[in-house]
């Protein structure tokens, strides 16, 4: 049988290539003999995050349209043009029966090239609001994944499909122990553990919030510990080493660092909500407000509306001082080191909010679409 290539393209942070990842899996779960291709931007982290888990990838020389400054866009023009130029070679040397792209900027160039080869195109969107790549992709793809519903307001009706976010189903781990995934992180077996996660590039209000929260003294009545994935934004000089903190600037061991948590304080991005749904994680969630139509929020409202999150907004951090820091978020952090039951029910409640398939959804359209083995 002839070997059939299909692309992926995806790029920025792990919001794009988390949700790329998975996809590719299930492809290749489907069949192995699939040869998958990403293509992302050069010098940005999806160089480094899908090699290492085990697909080639291109790097095209383009960039993010920086909406606040226009001296950082003078090479946007050439680099487009350059990046389309690349594209149409991947193109013509792999000949794809398929290509996806699951957002960032990275993504247009090669999927906008593939749309004039007649190739089978494809999104999906993570967000209940586009990002600018994939707004301006919607008429020439094929179909549209979405994970929201009223998604009409943004993409051609009849192209859209909801099958919810991909999420790794690898996270979810049922054969380690909770002291084995804490004794990985250096940290106590029985001690209450607050998984802080600012994404893949770094939250400097949650570090904050670390800093002048958590590591206050005598503000809590019981004792308890931190895995800190800190950002590639961080300096590490900006705070002290602390005896009851595993700190890292990114953590490869998520499945590890998930399940070592009782809770888990987040940015709201649809990826990282999606992941702890999925893991019924209770959650501490601060939405970033520099987003596309403040989309962060309205993914953490959902949750707290449901009784799946406690909510805190980066304004409150900012206006607030350390030692009148957010009674009520120091109440909820105190009834849920004191009352695992009602842990327990904020979990439920955020899993039963999503559906978890979709990257086995997304892949099955995708080869049913060119008849591969009749996988629907």
């Amino acid at each position: 049988m002839k070997t059939q290539k299909i692309i992926i393209s995806c790029g920025g942070t792990g919001g794009h290539i988390f949700p790329a990842l998975e996809i590719a899996k299930s492809l290749q779960k489907k069949d192995s003999n699939l040869d998958i291709l990403f293509v992302g931007a050069s010098h940005r982290m999806e160089m480094q995050k899908v090699p290492k888990a085990g697909f080639p990838i291109k790097g095209l020389w383009i960039q993010v349209i920086y909406r606040k400054s226009i001296i950082k866009n003078i090479l946007f023009p050439l680099k487009f043009i350059i990046s389309l130029i690349q594209s149409f070679f991947i193109l013509l040397k792999h000949k794809p029966v398929a290509v996806i792209g699951t957002g960032g900027f990275a993504s247009f160039p090669i999927l906008y090239t593939a749309s004039w080869f007649r190739i089978n195109t494809y999104i999906q969107e993570q967000n209940c609001y586009p990002g600018l790549a994939n707004r301006r992709l919607a008429k020439h793809v094929k179909r549209i994944f979405v994970a929201h519903d009223g998604m009409k307001i943004f993409f051609p009706e009849n192209k859209i499909l909801n099958f919810g976010n991909p999420v790794r189903k690898s996270l979810k781990l049922s054969s380690i122990s909770k002291k084995d995934s804490r004794d990985f992180f250096g940290l106590k077996e029985n001690t209450f553990t607050i998984l802080i996660l600012g994404g893949s590039l770094g939250a400097p209000p949650i570090n904050k919030l670390v800093q002048d929260l958590f590591f206050l003294p005598n503000l809590f009545s019981e004792p308890f510990q931190f895995i800190w994935q800190t950002g590639e934004s961080h300096n590490e000089n900006d705070f002290k080493n602390f005896s009851n903190c595993f700190k890292t600037k990114f953590i490869d061991r998520m499945d590890l660092a998930y399940h070592a948590a009782d809770i888990v304080v987040s940015r709201a991005g649809a990826i990282a909500i999606a992941e702890l749904c999925f893991l019924s994680k209770p959650s501490i969630l601060i939405p970033s407000p520099h987003v596309t139509a403040n989309h962060q929020t309205i993914n953490a409202n959902y949750l707290k509306k449901n009784t799946a999150a406690f909510l805190i907004s980066e304004k409150e951090i900012k206006n607030q001082k350390p030692d009148s820091y957010f009674t009520n978020l120091i109440d909820f952090i105190e009834s849920l080191i004191q009352d695992e039951n009602k842990r327990e029910e904020i979990g439920k409640n955020a899993n039963q909010l999503f559906k978890y398939d979709a990257a086995d959804e997304i892949s099955s359209i995708v080869l049913a679409d060119f008849n591969f083995n009749n996988y629907v």
